[in-house]
């Protein structure tokens, strides 16, 4: 983005990523990312480049969801077009990670880059 964004800004991206993880629906995910977006997790070997990509990516991913899960989430900081965040994701299944993301947002407000590092604890 050209200006700052705002807590605001932040908080409408991440609810719009977990209604659209917990609904895995292509449109809801879409409405996240820029049609180039760049998504990329550590320790995971995943680099989804394209939005394209990134629908795909998470489609894959739909079964880490049986049994249930829950995110929690709080803002680390703001520089400019880009926001850090520390969450909390618990799968019943898979058990409790940590997450560090980082995302750059362009002037829609749709991702543009996103980083994320996991770790299991």
């Amino acid at each position: 983005m050209s200006t700052r964004i705002s807590k605001e800004h932040v908080d409408a991206w991440v609810q719009g990523y977990v209604r659209a993880w917990k609904s895995t629906d292509p449109a809801d995910i879409e409405a996240l990312f820029t049609e180039d977006a760049e998504s990329y997790e550590w320790p995971y070997e995943t680099a989804w480049v394209g939005r394209e990509a990134i629908i795909e990516g998470w489609l894959g991913r739909q079964g880490w969801q049986d049994g249930g899960w829950s995110f929690d989430w709080e803002l680390l900081t703001i520089n400019g077009d880009t926001f850090a965040v520390k969450g909390l994701g618990k799968y019943r299944k898979l058990g409790r990670f940590d997450n560090l993301w980082v995302v750059t947002l362009a002037t829609d407000g749709r991702c543009s880059t996103f980083r994320m590092w996991n770790n299991e604890v």
